[in-house]
């Protein structure tokens, strides 16, 4: 799953627009710390679709399994498992062409309480705390996958949107140059009363090591959009 001059265009356009001026970790006063908790259906309502993202934007041909959230760390590091005692929200899409892809997982961990919630919150981010800052993964051929060589980045940063507060795991994979390609892929973890949210946005581009210069403002719109829903 490697990104098409459409997938580069929706990133860099498509997204922004139809977003708006959705993100995160801005400069602007904080916002009023919400109360009561957070319903399923209005996590449910909050999580983007395909024909919001863009018109090429469809459904995985596999769903992903809700009893494990996306990979953290990157590398071979499997996801974690999903934290017990909350209701699984999730919605996932993919955008797929002949020079790259743009993938989007979003799940959303509704809990009894924000006591559950907090506890959730904080084992994903020792998660997080335990990545290697950067991975060499030798290549891979199975009956399953096959990927080629590359190494990979990974840096957490602080999340603060909207009454939303976590972190975000940025990921930088480097192919090796027989097979020149990369891929950015960020993963935000975001708790807010009862709800974890966890969001990656990957973005694959085949003939390129260096990061696509969009990714950061688009997977901050895409993130920031769904958590200004809930407020």
């Amino acid at each position: 799953m490697f990104v098409t001059g459409r997938v580069a265009r929706l990133a860099a356009v498509a997204v922004a627009a139809l977003l708006g001026a959705a993100g995160c970790s801005s400069d602007d006063e904080p916002a009023p710390e919400p109360t009561g908790l957070i319903a399923v259906t209005t996590m449910r309502g909050a999580l983007l679709q395909a024909a919001e993202i863009g018109p090429t934007w469809q459904p995985p041909a596999s769903p992903p399994d809700n009893a494990k959230l996306v990979s953290i760390c990157g590398g071979t590091t499997a996801g974690p498992t999903v934290p017990p005692g909350g209701e699984v929200v999730a919605s996932s899409f993919v955008d797929e062409g002949q020079k790259g892809a743009q993938t989007l997982d979003q799940t959303a961990l509704v809990f009894g309480d924000a006591t559950l919630a907090t506890a959730a919150h904080t084992a994903l981010r020792a998660v997080a705390d335990g990545c290697e800052a950067n991975l060499s993964v030798p290549a891979t051929v199975n009956d399953n996958k096959a990927e080629p060589a590359y190494t990979e980045s990974v840096e957490i940063k602080t999340l603060d949107e909207a009454g939303w507060k976590g972190f975000v795991v940025i990921r930088h994979k480097t192919y090796d140059k027989a097979h020149p390609g990369s891929a950015d892929t960020a993963v935000a973890v975001l708790n807010s009363r009862n709800v974890v949210l966890v969001d990656q946005y990957a973005l694959y581009r085949l003939g390129t090591a260096s990061a696509a210069s969009n990714f950061d403002a688009d997977w901050q719109k895409l993130v920031g959009t769904v958590v200004q829903r809930v407020g």
